[in-house]
C-alpha cells in the first residue's frame, strides 16, 4: 500500500480505534500492552506513525524521503516546535533504523520512540518537552522495508542469518554508500589539507540504491548534527571510522574525533540496561565479553573493517556525528521479547538525543549587513593539550541560516572561522558540557574583505574613461562573443546538474 492511500485507509480507521481504545478503560490497557509484542509491517508502522503525528499535530509531521526498490515508502517522522523548518541554532538530529531488513529490534524501537514522545510531551515530562522545544528530531524506523518484509514472513528457522539483509535487488545497504574513507586517507597522507564534506571532489560512475541515494540526499539536505543507526548482531556501541587504512584489515582506524566519538559511544552503552557491563553472555560465544569490559563501545575497523558503510559517509561527506549501535546478539528475536528491549534502551535513546546539544553553536553573520554567512568554514583547535598545535582536521561549516554546531568534550579550545570575501576571526572557548543543557554560544561576525558600500563608492568616484580606439573595441567585442558562446554550448552539451547518488 502506497504512503498517500494508506493516509486515507488509516484515517478512517482511526475513527473507529479511537471509540475503541479509548472509549472503554480495560480496553485501553490490554491492546496497549500488545501492541509492541509484535512486529509492525509496513501497513501497521505507517497507521501507527500518522496516529502519532495526528495526536501531536502541533509539533510533529511526516514525511517521505523516497521509496524502496518495491516501491515501499522510506517514512520518516520529525518532532519538533517548528516541523519541516530549520531555525537558527536549533540543531538537528535522526535516528535510523532496519538498514538490514533482518535486523527489525531498532525498528520497532523507533516506533514506540515516536509513541513515547508524543504522550510524554502531552503528558508535560519537563524532560521531553524541553528536548523536543530545543531540538529537530527525526526517526526514520526503517530503511530497508523490503528486506524486513521478506524476513518478517520467513519461518525464523529458515531465516538464518542473511534472509532479508539486503534490499529487493540483493545489495547489502551498509556496503553501498560513496567510499570516501579511501579518499579521506589518501588526502590525509598527501597533506592536501582537506577533509570535510569530501562528496563534493568525490567521483565515481556507481548507480546507488534508491534506499542509499535517498538516505544520503535526506542526509546532505538537512545540517544534522548528530546520528544513530541501529543494527542487530552484537551487543556493542560502534564509533569512526568503519575502514581501516589497510583495506580489509582489522585495525583500529582513528578518526580526527576519536575522543568526542568515543563518549558519545559511551553514552549511549553506559545508559544502556546492560551494554557496558558484564553481566551478559558474550554475543559471539568468547569466555568474557570484551566489548563489555571496553565499556560497551568499539572502533569500527578494530572490530572488522567496512568500506562505503554509512557511518563513515555520515562523517566525512557531511557535519553529522554518527555511531552504529549493535543492540541484539540474536536477529529478529521473538516479539514476544520486544518490550524488554524496549525497557533496556529507553534511557540510552533518550539520553543519546541530549547529545546533540554538546560542544559549542553559534551563528556567523555579516558584520556590516547581519545577513547570515552561509558554507562558512569553522575550525577548532584542542588548546587543553599543548600537544595539539594543528586544527582537528575535521571542519564543520554554516547552514543558510548561518548557524553551526560542532560537538566536542569538555576543553578549551580554540575557534577559527573562515568566509570567502571575509577577514578570518578566532576565538577562544571554554568547553563545559552540562547534563540535558544547551551547548556553548559563540556567534562570529566576519568583516568583509572589501565591503559593498565601499565598492559602490569607488565605482561613483572613477574618472571618465579615455577615448579607446574602435578597433580595440571591436576586438574587445568579439571575444566576449565568443566566450559567451562556448559556455552556451557547454551548458547545452552538459545538461542538468546530474544527481550526486547516480540515475534511476
Amino acid at each position: 500500500m502506497s504512503f498517500c492511500r494508506t493516509i486515507f485507509v488509516v484515517a478512517v480507521a482511526l475513527g473507529v480505534a479511537e471509540a475503541g481504545l479509548f472509549g472503554f478503560g480495560s480496553r485501553e490497557s490490554v491492546d496497549a500492552s500488545a501492541e509492541w509484542r509484535h512486529y509492525h509491517d509496513q501497513d501497521a508502522m505507517e497507521a501507527k506513525l500518522m496516529e502519532v503525528a495526528k495526536k501531536c499535530s502541533n509539533v510533529s509531521r511526516l514525511y517521505s524521503i523516497g521509496k524502496s526498490v518495491e516501491g515501499r515508502d522510506l517514512v520518516v517522522i520529525e518532532f519538533s516546535t517548528s516541523p519541516g523548518i530549520h531555525e537558527a541554532g536549533k540543531p538537528e538530529m535522526k535516528y535510523v533504523g532496519n538498514m538490514h531488513g533482518n535486523e527489525a529490534v531498532g525498528r520497532e524501537l523507533l516506533i514506540r520512540l515516536a509513541d513515547y514522545l508524543c504522550n510524554e510531551f502531552h503528558s508535560g515530562n519537563k524532560d521531553v518537552v524541553k528536548l523536543i522545544n530545543t531540538t529537530n528530531i527525526h526517526i526514520l524506523p526503517t530503511m530497508n522495508p523490503d528486506g524486513f518484509e521478506l524476513a518478517l514472513h520467513t519461518k525464523p528457522e529458515d531465516r538464518g542469518w542473511l534472509v532479508g539483509r539486503a534490499n529487493a535487488n540483493g545489495r547489502d545497504l551498509n556496503r553501498g554508500f560513496p567510499d570516501l574513507d579511501k579518499l579521506f586517507f589518501f588526502l590525509d597522507e598527501q597533506k592536501a589539507g582537506r577533509y570535510d564534506h569530501l562528496l563534493d571532489i568525490f567521483k565515481d560512475e556507481k548507480n546507488y540504491e534508491p534506499e542509499v541515494r535517498a538516505v544520503g540526499q535526506w542526509t546532505l539536505s538537512l545540517p544534522f548534527v548528530l546520528s544513530a543507526n541501529l543494527h542487530e548482531g552484537d551487543l556493542v556501541a560502534n564509533y569512526p571510522f568503519d575502514a581501516s587504512v589497510m583495506e580489509g584489515m582489522s585495525d583500529y582506524s582513528k578518526s580526527p574525533d576519536d575522543v568526542t566519538f568515543r563518549h558519545l559511544a559511551q553514552t549511549y552503552a553506559s545508559n544502556h540496561a546492560h551494554m557496558a557491563k558484564n553481566d551478559h553472555a558474550p554475543c559471539d560465544g568468547t569466555p568474557s565479553d570484551n566489548f563489555a569490559r571496553q565499556g560497551g563501545i568499539t572502533n569500527g575497523a578494530k572490530w572488522y573493517s567496512v568500506s562505503g558503510g554509512m557511518q563513515d559517509f555520515n562523517y566525512l561527506a557531511t557535519n553529522a556525528f554518527e555511531i552504529t549501535l549493535e543492540l541484539s546478539c540474536q536477529k529478529m528475536p521473538p516479539a514476544e521479547e520486544l518490550p524488554n528491549f524496549w525497557t533496556d534502551n529507553k534511557k540510552a535513546l533518550l539520553e543519546f538525543m541530549w547529545m546533540t546539544h554538546m560542544g559549542v553553536k553559534g551563528v556567523v553573520v555579516d558584520q556590516i549587513t547581519g545577513k547570515p554567512i552561509p558554507n562558512a568554514v569553522i575550525w577548532i583547535r584542542n588548546l587543553t593539550s599543548t600537544k595539539n598545535e594543528a586544527p582537528i582536521k575535521h571542519p564543520v561549516t554554516t547552514a543558510l541560516s548561518g548557524d553551526f554546531f560542532r560537538p566536542i568534550i569538555d576543553g578549551q579550545y580554540q575557534l577559527a572561522v573562515e568566509a570567502e570575501g571575509y577577514q578570518p576571526e578566532m576565538r577562544a572557548v571554554n568547553v563545559t558540557n552540562k547534563a540535558h543543557g544547551e551547548a556553548q554560544i559563540v556567534n562570529f561576525q566576519l568583516k568583509p574583505l572589501q565591503p559593498a558600500l565601499e565598492m559602490e563608492n569607488a565605482m561613483e568616484n572613477l574618472p571618465e574613461l579615455p577615448y579607446v580606439p574602435t578597433e580595440l573595441l571591436q576586438e574587445q567585442q568579439q571575444e566576449e562573443q565568443q566566450q559567451a558562446l562556448k559556455s552556451t554550448t557547454y551548458l547545452l552539451l552538459k545538461g542538468p546538474e546530474e544527481d550526486r547518488f547516480g540515475g534511476d
